[in-house]
């Protein structure tokens, strides 16, 4: 055998021992992250603790490398939480009032196509007109649910707070105040409590704002009326402009007649309780 030969299968053999080792250490490697794997496991699930302090730090650090890549903390449930709807999803009346509402207010369609769904549901269960109730939405905070004024009525239906504290109770607290839903469903309860202390829808607007006892609303009223006319004539599928004169007619009552168990109005001079249920 010539020195040329005996060096190629010197060679041969080298490296079909390199390759061997090399197997030998890749799958030994791998069985020893597997069973490493599966020990963390098994740990993991007899210790509730250990996996939730595992799930915080893993957590934690894909919050740091999202950062890092994308220079922003993102949140995957923001969208969920986020008060807005698809206004092609409403009913067609339901939806030219949102359209309408958003060029008027300039608010995108989608937060108040949410509102307006969930005016129309609210009313059907408290039997007080949706449009009335974003008339009300309207004047009082232009649709911003962060309003607020300066004797401390917020949020979009400017309810008081203080006030209605009880109310929030079932939205987990006054900070609810300023979640448009829940703020709308507490204005609601409160506006229908007005109207039907007062008698009238007019007279309860009185009420709503604070101005029972006073010789004038400083044109609260007329104002929701006004806009409460327009809001039922889009409703109702006419073209109605985003300005127009200060004349309406409400044909279609606010709040459905209440059996005579149910209804039990408040003499306007009673001022300790219409102080506890107007708005503020």
């Amino acid at each position: 055998m010539s020195a040329s030969t005996r060096i190629n299968a010197s060679l041969r053999r080298a490296a079909s021992a390199v390759t061997k080792g090399i197997f030998d250490i890749t799958h030994n490697s791998v069985a020893l992250i597997g069973l490493s794997v599966l020990f963390a496991g098994v740990v993991l699930m007899a210790r509730p603790e250990l996996r939730q302090i595992s799930e915080v730090t893993l957590f934690g650090w894909l919050q740091e490398r999202q950062v890092t890549v994308t220079g922003m903390l993102g949140d995957s449930d923001a969208s969920d939480r986020a008060t807005a709807a698809d206004p092609k999803e409403l009913p067609k009346q339901q939806a030219a009032v949102a359209f309408w509402l958003s060029k008027k207010y300039r608010v995108a369609p989608e937060p108040i196509s949410a509102l307006v769904s969930e005016a129309y549901d609210a009313g059907a269960r408290a039997k007080v007109d949706p449009t009335l109730i974003l008339a009300v939405m309207a004047i009082e905070s232009g649709f911003n649910p962060f309003a607020q004024s300066s004797v401390g009525a917020q949020g979009l239906m400017q309810v008081m707070t203080k006030i209605h504290s009880d109310k929030y109770e079932t939205f987990g607290g006054k900070f609810a105040a300023f979640d448009p839903l829940a703020n709308l469903r507490v204005g609601v309860k409160v506006l229908k409590d007005c109207i039907q202390m007062a008698g009238s829808v007019e007279g309860g607007l009185r009420y709503y704002v604070g101005a029972a006892n006073l010789e004038n609303d400083n044109g609260y009223a007329e104002k929701v009326m006004v806009e409460y006319g327009r809001l039922q004539q889009v409703a109702t599928g006419r073209s109605v402009p985003l300005t127009s004169p200060q004349t309406v007619s409400v044909p279609v009552p606010a709040i459905e007649s209440l059996a005579p168990a149910e209804a039990s109005p408040l003499a306007s001079n009673d001022h300790a309780t219409t102080v506890a249920m107007v708005s503020r």
